[in-house]
């Protein structure tokens, strides 16, 4: 997969370079924004005096910035953000490939791995602003609509901004890649799509409130990769580069 003529991309070197299947490898924005602007969920992996850890979180993102937070007493939040090396991925699982031989089953996926150094925002008025954008990524429009955070509720939590330095994107969306073997065998072959889909709604009790333009995205039976994905068109429009 190639970058568009004039796309930004960014420039692999050897952590970032995809060794395996290099054909399913992207590394221009618009590749890499597509799959992190559908998810919601990644996965945080830094080193503490030698021991990897791989942390779950919630994160979105603005250009070449991602933002993830959490309790202000985060060891994860406070180990990052002192500047250490941090790798950052997404992923989803789009399919089971089921092959006539062991050997030609796989799954199809879109992924990225994101590499950066951390730092924590610090400035109340920096968090008061990325918290709102978090929310707008979300449910564009919201943050008007709602009671204002206060300066006590902020300093409960911890925010990191991370500069992407490198990034890839790796996609497989393929069927069956029969081998010569596996011709005549008689087992069924094909490809199982898997999808995350919304729920039916389910308003508190105490709602009078009826539900407002900027939780259209969520629509019952919408995929959520595309819920997510209309959600950060309709904040940033066109993917956001810095």
């Amino acid at each position: 997969m190639s970058p568009a003529d004039g796309m930004a991309a960014f420039t692999p070197t050897a952590r970032s370079q995809v060794r395996r299947r290099p054909q399913r490898a992207a590394y221009d924005e618009a590749a890499v924004y597509g799959v992190l602007d559908a998810g919601v969920m990644a996965h945080v992996g830094y080193v503490i005096d030698g021991q990897p850890y791989v942390t779950p979180t919630a994160y979105w993102r603005e250009g070449r910035r991602l933002y993830w937070h959490g309790a202000a007493a985060s060891r994860m939040l406070e180990t990052v953000a002192q500047g250490l090396p941090v790798c950052v991925t997404v992923s989803f699982l789009d399919g089971f490939v089921v092959g006539r031989s062991g050997i030609t089953h796989s799954v199809n996926y879109r992924s990225v791995m994101a590499f950066g150094r951390a730092r924590l925002v610090e400035d109340i008025a920096e968090v008061r602003a990325a918290m709102d954008a978090f929310v707008d990524r979300l449910y564009a429009g919201r943050p008007v609509k709602l009671r204002p955070t206060t300066d006590d509720e902020l300093r409960r939590l911890k925010l990191v901004e991370m500069e992407i330095e490198e990034a890839s994107a790796k996609i497989k969306d393929t069927g069956v890649g029969d081998l010569p073997a596996d011709e005549g065998w008689g087992a069924w072959f094909g490809v199982f799509p898997v999808e995350t889909r919304i729920g039916a709604p389910l308003p508190d009790p105490r709602n009078l409130t009826p539900r407002t333009d900027d939780l259209s995205p969520y629509a019952e039976g919408a995929r959520l990769d595309d819920a997510l994905a209309t959600a950060a068109a309709r904040t940033y429009g066109a993917p956001v580069s810095t």
